[in-house]
């Protein structure tokens, strides 16, 4: 949060006994956001009002800035954004790695089909060991890719995947131009245009494992603990529910805008909301993120952080960067807690008490 004040001003038209006033803009707070089918509806949520209507409601001002992925994480680890969209993932590896505690106050969804891997030549996972495989690797395409593996029984061959990194920019073009590639893994709408090929196949994607990628809107902790921070908190959750609402029920307004985010048309949108499980009510958000699951799932994923160096120097234990609950439950030290999952704010939205 950066409120920025008003100087005081002597008006001396009025002489030495003029009343002097000091006037406080209201406290201004950014969020920032990335291309993808389940955060997109934020570019719709500010050119429609709606996110204006919610934060004059709590006396702020809030703004949604579009950043490319890794930007929007380094931007919220250097603390220059308030709250960031990222993947549960993404959470761990980045702001809790870099000891910036913060807390998921939305879970807007998971990836249900959105992320796959793809072939060639009909391999399949126990031919994939020595063959190169294309993805950005440590994100969660290596983490599906590893899911796979182990799901299909290949669990011993994860230390001879011969992995090629790739930027997803890249990807697609770098994929399809060159045959002798035989498998990628990446995400949707990437996975449509590689897909689109007749000779690719996929072999496994994410709702092969639902609810192990989620997307996230995440809120430094520091400022969640202030007045002002619980109105942005409220005012953003407030207007989430009534944008995701209007894009899930099709609303033509908010799907063009949501499309457009990212440039897409809306029948290119439509077809990646399809892979997109969203908790499109808050009471949906809330029983999954406090329900029982979400821990067994959240424990795989800081695992594979842990296996793969991904959580930051120094640490020695899967425990030294520790997840809290909404039931009171920790997952590591109790003194190393960096992400939290609060379903407050969700709760508050089910009971139409913001």
């Amino acid at each position: 949060m950066k409120p920025r004040f008003l100087t005081l001003a002597f008006v001396l038209l009025f002489g030495a006994f003029a009343p002097i006033a000091a006037t406080a803009e209201a406290p201004t707070f950014t969020v920032g956001w990335s291309v993808y089918a389940g955060w997109n509806p934020y570019f719709y949520m500010q050119k429609s009002g709606i996110l204006k209507k919610w934060a004059d409601k709590y006396g702020i001002v809030i703004k949604v800035q579009r950043f490319d992925y890794a930007a929007s994480l380094d931007s919220f680890v250097a603390k220059n954004i308030d709250a960031c969209t990222m993947t549960n993932m993404e959470a761990l590896d980045m702001p809790a790695a870099a000891g910036v505690d913060s807390t998921a106050i939305i879970v807007g969804d998971y990836s249900n089909g959105n992320d796959a891997v793809l072939v060639r030549s009909n391999l399949t996972f126990a031919s994939l060991p020595g063959k190169p495989i294309m993805l950005v690797q440590k994100t969660v395409s290596e983490y599906l890719l590893e899911r796979g593996m182990v799901l299909n029984g290949q669990q011993s061959q994860l230390s001879k995947l011969r992995l090629i990194n790739t930027s997803d920019s890249d990807i697609v073009a770098a994929f399809l131009n060159n045959k002798s590639n035989e498998a990628v893994v990446t995400w949707k709408p990437l996975v449509s245009q590689i897909a689109a090929d007749k000779s690719v196949r996929s072999i496994f994607d994410s709702s092969k494992i639902p609810g192990e990628i989620l997307d996230l809107l995440v809120v430094r902790t520091d400022i969640l603990n202030t007045p002002d921070g619980q109105k942005f908190a409220k005012a953003i959750t407030g207007a989430w529910y009534e944008t995701i609402q209007q894009v899930a029920s099709g609303q033509p307004a908010a799907l063009k805008y949501s499309a457009a985010a990212s440039a897409d048309s809306v029948d290119s949108y439509k077809e990646q909301l399809k892979t997109t499980a969203l908790f499109v009510t808050p009471k949906s958000a809330v029983d999954f993120t406090a329900g029982p699951d979400l821990q067994k799932k959240m424990d795989l994923v800081r695992q594979f952080c842990f296996t793969h160096a991904l959580l930051g120097q120094g640490i020695k234990s899967v425990d030294d960067v520790a997840i809290a609950y909404p039931n009171g439950a920790i997952q590591g030290k109790k003194d190393r807690v960096r992400l939290r999952f609060n379903v407050a704010y969700m709760q508050a939205a089910e009971q139409g008490k913001l």
